[in-house]
């Protein structure tokens, strides 16, 4: 009877245990890079004693060297800052602006307060009235008082998305449409030339005349300014996502579309179950760029149009004119900035679960 070493047993279970450890962590790594923290999983590797000054070098070139990037984009911003002068005073450095991010954080606080204590007063002025009954007197009073900070924030949130979708709602149908037919590709190429490099501040004014034109109030679901920058956005958004897909659909392998014909598919089953899932690495590579420009032309639209969002707020400051408007545009500027990444991540993050692609 042969006797099974305790050492190599051991050895061998702890070998096996490793392997699983190191599964785990590349299954995850997937999803850290999705999220932008790509230095975790050599961080763990490192730990579990794989080659660690390998894995410490990958650490410092994910992490450490965007780390020392923005420490030395902070310490040269501050430096020249003070030498530049405008109208307004010098231009603020890192420590005003943050202390004006952090002024509006406590604004946005007192308004939200200020918005519950209304709510609240009318509940009790509805509930007074209907004990002493007086029930055709209750009203439902809306809170008018100022936007704060993160309710332009969401304003601008929801109206990206709204243009985004509605041109998804097109550019996505028309794409397919356009790979499948070589007539309609041929119909829509030159629209798409033409239209494609027309900027936002062009589309304003026409947006805004047809919507002023077709709602005579804002007393419907939507806002006036609220459609004006969202179809704008639509209008400049929807581009990118109509030439990928429609790239997407004509690359497909044409075995498939000839096994299609075989198996006599109708056109509805065939766009389903044959192109779309071909052609959705590059579908979602246009809806990322739709989203990203659709970001970019939003602020110009809320500007001009006054939808209550970051456009307006920026657009607000500037004319206001005052001692700190400079440093709370520099604010808006830095949101702006680090929601365009998050919004690309929410992108990125809906292709890795819909595709099998390792795009980036």
């Amino acid at each position: 009877m042969t006797t099974v070493d305790p050492d190599f047993q051991a050895s061998r279970l702890r070998e096996e245990r490793r392997a699983r450890y190191f599964t785990r962590i590349n299954a995850a790594d997937k999803w850290f890079q999705v999220v932008g923290l790509a230095w975790i999983t050599p961080m763990l590797k490192g730990l579990a004693g794989d080659n660690p000054r390998a894995q410490a070098g990958e650490v410092w070139r994910l992490l450490g060297v965007p780390i020392l990037s923005i420490v030395c984009f902070l310490l040269v911003w501050a430096a020249l800052a003070p030498t530049v002068q405008t109208s307004l005073g010098a231009v603020p450095g890192p420590a005003q602006v943050w202390a004006e991010a952090v002024a509006l954080n406590q604004d946005a606080i007192q308004k939200a307060e200020k918005e519950q204590q209304h709510y609240e007063r009318v509940e009790k002025r509805n509930t007074r009235l209907i004990e002493q009954g007086k029930a055709d007197q209750v009203k439902d009073i809306p809170y008018t008082g100022a936007p704060s900070y993160y309710d332009q924030i969401w304003t601008s949130i929801k109206t990206v998305f709204f243009g985004f979708l509605i041109a998804t709602l097109i550019a996505v149908p028309l794409g397919i449409l356009a790979g499948l037919s070589p007539t309609a590709n041929s119909a829509l190429n030159p629209l798409i030339q033409i239209f494609k490099p027309v900027s936002p501040l062009a589309w304003l004014p026409i947006v805004t005349m047809i919507i002023s034109a077709v709602l005579a109030s804002n007393d419907g679901l939507f806002s006036k300014s609220f459609l004006v920058s969202a179809i704008t956005v639509t209008l400049c958004s929807l581009w990118p996502t109509l030439i990928n897909t429609s790239l997407g659909v004509a690359s497909i392998d044409k075995d498939l579309i000839n096994v299609s014909k075989v198996l006599k598919m109708n056109t509805w089953t065939k766009i389903t179950k044959l192109v779309l899932p071909s052609a959705l690495p590059l579908i979602f590579t246009g809806l990322r760029l739709s989203l990203g420009v659709g970001w970019m032309v939003l602020i110009a639209a809320e500007m001009l149009a006054q939808n209550p969002g970051l456009g307006k707020f920026v657009w607000d400051e500037f004319q206001n004119g005052s001692s700190s408007s400079l440093a709370k545009i520099m604010v808006a500027v830095f949101t702006i900035g680090i929601i365009g990444f998050l919004l690309d991540r929410v992108m990125f993050a809906l292709q890795s679960l819909f595709t099998f692609t390792n795009n980036r």
